[in-house]
């Protein structure tokens, strides 16, 4: 029997605790701390993620029965619901947003592209979106979303081809989505998706100028002047392939630079689709394969709000709801780093759903996660009696 360290022991050693040190120094985290460090909440926080629990109380009664494994689990001598939701309410969530940007980085260093992602593009490819996360309005009142209910937004920005958050950023639901672009940087020759909220076309040029290229859908009202038409396959789906300028006073004064416009069908759906980019090199029915990878992005929001506790908050507090989601986003890019290293063939959801309930078990940890092939097992011939049925 194997006597080792408990599976959540095995799971933080992949954490990188002396840039978690730099981050809190960074922030004065530990300032006037006895015994309940910005160290000890993160583990705390990331296994209320791993287990399930749907709020503070709950997680608290799930691990008071092991205080004899605190130490061996990274809890430190004693946890308290007082001193947990006091932590979450008062440190700094700064500190918790550099380290999962550190974890970020990290977790895409080790992840190769996906193997359904077919597209020859050498830059980065990246979705950027939002989701809204519906809050009580009496109890989150700072969080004003509608006159009846409260929310936050987390604006992403989802690199596709390895399905890994990039950058998160956290508002209160009322703000509008285009405002997310502000605070993004962009990289040069880096693709960013966008939906079609976000044709905002002073913004647009602001991408053009950094020389990154964007592809995101016209709206119908899009007033323009043809330059040029390309010959396009029609057999593929794209209906036309255009150069334009904006007409609109306004708006060609926001982007005076030529856009690309593609009008494409989709033979399955027999939806039509109307793409603008600045980018004239792409073949067309790539745009539009590019819009469509898109979609991940949704994925991703349905996938951590399902398996991930970024719903159900354990604090009221706008640093406690912080601190809750840079932390599931931190173990997010765990499990992504785990399988990398341990190179299991299991998915994301899997791994999560073992982890779950073995937090507590003396297994090691590539064993656990090992995908046993079911394939070479064979079922015993017993010979069994014949029943007559009258």
């Amino acid at each position: 029997m194997h006597t080792g360290k408990y599976v959540f022991s095995q799971i933080g050693f992949h954490l990188p605790s002396r840039i978690f040190d730099r981050c809190v120094d960074r922030y004065n985290g530990n300032r006037y701390v006895k015994h309940f460090t910005c160290w000890n909440q993160l583990l705390c926080m990331m296994f209320g993620q791993l287990c399930g629990r749907d709020s503070l109380r709950d997680l608290l009664v799930s691990i008071s029965p092991h205080k004899g494994k605190f130490y061996h689990l990274g809890f430190g001598k004693n946890v308290t619901r007082s001193n947990l939701q006091l932590a979450n309410e008062q440190r700094d969530y700064r500190i918790f947003e550099d380290f999962a940007y550190a974890m970020i980085d990290r977790a895409r260093a080790c992840s190769q592209p996906d193997a359904d992602f077919t597209l020859d593009i050498a830059g980065p490819v990246y979705a950027f979106d939002s989701t809204v996360i519906d809050l009580c309005l009496s109890v989150f009142w700072w969080a004003e979303f509608r006159t009846t209910k409260a929310a936050v937004k987390i604006h992403t920005l989802l690199d596709v081809k390895t399905s890994i958050p990039c950058f998160v950023h956290i508002t209160e639901g009322a703000t509008h989505d285009v405002h997310g672009l502000d605070v993004l940087k962009y990289e040069t020759g880096g693709f960013y998706v966008l939906d079609r909220g976000y044709v905002d076309f002073k913004r647009l040029f602001k991408i053009n100028q950094c020389g990154a290229y964007f592809v995101t859908r016209a709206k119908d009202n899009l007033n323009f002047i043809r330059i040029t038409s390309r010959k396009v396959k029609k057999k593929k789906g794209v209906l036309c392939d255009q150069t334009i300028n904006l007409k609109g006073f306004y708006s060609s004064e926001k982007y005076p630079s030529p856009l690309r416009r593609i009008r494409f069908i989709d033979k399955e759906t027999e939806k039509r689709f109307v793409f603008i980019t600045n980018n004239f090199d792409l073949p067309p029915e790539d745009v539009a394969l590019l819009y469509k990878y898109r979609w991940r992005i949704e994925l991703f929001f349905k996938w951590i709000k399902q398996h991930l506790k970024v719903k159900s908050f354990w604090g009221t507090s706008p640093n406690a709801v912080k601190v809750q989601i840079y932390t599931a986003i931190t173990t997010y890019c765990l499990v992504v780093i785990i399988k990398s290293k341990l190179k299991s063939t299991r998915s994301n959801y899997e791994i999560l759903q073992i982890l779950s309930v073995a937090l507590l078990d003396k297994i090691p940890l590539k064993e656990l996660l090992s995908n046993p092939i079911y394939q070479d097992v064979k079922e015993q011939n017993y010979i069994q009696l014949n029943f007559d049925l009258f």
